[in-house]
């Protein structure tokens, strides 16, 4: 289960070790008896913990949630906290409500739990403020494609900290599949410009600023890898079987390299960011290339 780290002010990360598959981070924001969340968790049980660590914190529930995309191991537990009014791009609650428990069947042997499927109930389009006692939160869409299409940061400038989600991973790969090698780079960019001393991922342990130049680097290396594969005219598959990984081989989640590779070639192709692409096909092919699906310890 994940554990409680301070890292501000009124301002706490809720880590998930290792922080692989599904073992995101969340955040808990606590003033004056007030208190907000960033994000849940995966499944009902993982959940039941954070609401535990939440009401230790505050005394009280959260009265406000905020997702920073739609995937289910962010979104999941929305539903345990009915007390919050739940916050999110626009996006986000149209695709929370496409996706429905989509990502619990990836992985059917996970105890997921009774999830219900809760969407933002309240979105903004490009920024907005929440204010968590004297804890001001300013959240801003990062667009138009990174790791999603309908990522969103939360960041508290009085405090120097940012929550990205799963625009930024520390000791893990990072995942642009549904959205965007070439947005990522530029995403990752003005993050870097907000000046923040404190970065919370979306799964890995708390960070400083460092973390935005590993995970540009590994990006960096999909788009070469990529330009380098369309024009040899090998597969993403062939490509990934004869890649060195060098200095990302040692983070989490390396078949994260193929579906990465998919994306890069599709924008080498011309293909506009964000477009969709077959990810449950993808995961079939990281099996095969792997022997073994992606495992989740949610």
């Amino acid at each position: 289960m994940g554990g409680v780290v301070e890292v501000g002010d009124g301002v706490h990360a809720y880590v998930q070790p290792p922080g692989g598959w599904c073992l995101n981070n969340a955040g808990i924001l606590v003033d004056g008896g007030h208190s907000a969340l960033v994000d849940t968790v995966a499944t009902e049980g993982r959940a039941r913990h954070l609401r535990q660590a939440a009401l230790g914190l505050a005394g009280r529930a959260p009265r406000a949630l905020v997702n920073t995309h739609f995937h289910g191991d962010h979104t999941y537990g929305n539903f345990l906290f009915p007390e919050a009014l739940t916050i999110g791009h626009e996006r986000t609650r149209t695709m929370v409500r496409t996706a429905g428990l989509h990502m619990a069947g990836l992985w059917p042997d996970v105890c997921w739990g009774d999830i219900e499927v809760r969407p933002p109930e309240l979105t903004f389009r490009d920024r907005t403020t929440l204010h968590v006692g004297d804890v001001r939160a300013e959240l801003i869409h990062i667009g138009p494609a990174a790791h999603t299409t309908d990522d969103t940061v939360v960041w508290l400038p009085d405090r120097g900290v940012l929550f990205t989600g799963d625009l930024v991973m520390n000791g893990v790969t990072p995942f642009c599949v549904m959205g965007s090698v070439a947005g990522s780079l530029r995403a990752l960019e003005r993050l870097r410009e907000l000046g923040a001393t404190t970065v919370v991922p979306g799964h890995g342990p708390v960070a400083g600023p460092e973390v935005f130049d590993v995970n540009a680097g590994y990006l960096r290396r999909i788009q070469d890898l990529a330009r380098e594969g369309v024009a040899a005219g090998v597969t993403p598959l062939e490509l990934a079987r004869a890649t060195d990984l060098g200095p990302y081989a040692e983070l989490l989640d390396t078949e994260r390299l193929l579906p990465n590779l998919h994306r890069g070639y599709a924008e080498e192709q011309g293909l506009p960011e964000g477009s969709p692409l077959d990810v449950g096909a993808l995961f079939r092919e990281m099996t095969v290339h792997h022997g073994r699906p992606p495992e989740c310890h949610a």
